[in-house]
Order: C-alpha cells, then sequence, then structure tokens
C-alpha cells in the first residue's frame, strides 16, 4: 500500500459549487485539512459538502455551511475525513474572493 501525502486540490467557487478534490478510481484518501482564505477586505461565506456525485450538497452532506470568514483573513479546518474511490469535495464561496485549498493523503 502506497501513501501520496501532498496538496490535494485548490480552487475558487464564485457563487457556484465547485469541486475541490475527487478521490481517484482504487484509491482511498485522508483529507487531512482543508484552509479557506478570504482575500476581501470585506467578510465572504462559505459551504463545504462531503457526498457520492458531482452535484449540490444535501443537508446531511454538510461540514460547513454558510459560515463566515471575516475580511483578509483565513480559516483552517482540521477534519480527518477519510474518503473512498469517486467521491467528491464540493466547495461555495460567496464570490471569487474566497479560495479553497485541500491536503492530505492518497492511499493506493
Amino acid at each position: 500500500m502506497a501513501v501520496a501525502y501532498k496538496i490535494l486540490g485548490q480552487t475558487t467557487a464564485n457563487a457556484t459549487y465547485a469541486t475541490l478534490y475527487t478521490t481517484p478510481a482504487s484509491t482511498s484518501a485522508v483529507i487531512s485539512t482543508v484552509v479557506i482564505c478570504n482575500t476581501a477586505s470585506t467578510a465572504k461565506s462559505f459551504r463545504i459538502g462531503v457526498m457520492a456525485s458531482a452535484g449540490t450538497p444535501g443537508t446531511s452532506e454538510f461540514l460547513a455551511y454558510d459560515t463566515t470568514v471575516p475580511a483578509n483573513d483565513t480559516i483552517i479546518m482540521t477534519l480527518g475525513i477519510t474518503m473512498q474511490a469517486s467521491r467528491y469535495i464540493r466547495v461555495y464561496g460567496s464570490d471569487a474572493n474566497v479560495g479553497f485549498t485541500a491536503f492530505g493523503s492518497e492511499i493506493t
């Protein structure tokens, strides 16, 4: 079993849902940390969902929903989420000033 520690994904989501990370086929993943950075001079909000398909997360799939990140600030979420193959982390930012980065490991 090989383990690769890495940046799993980086994206912005301008008032729409975007895929931050998809677990590859025949792979498991551990999402250790998600960093949410607001580069705007006003507060913004974000959402994060973990799901089986690339769509809009359902109520039970959200890890964070309309959580505020202050102006020019960063939120670091230490998660330890395990994901099987072909699962998605979907994110939403209230505008393009909200950036997301996922760190973790892939196990093949």
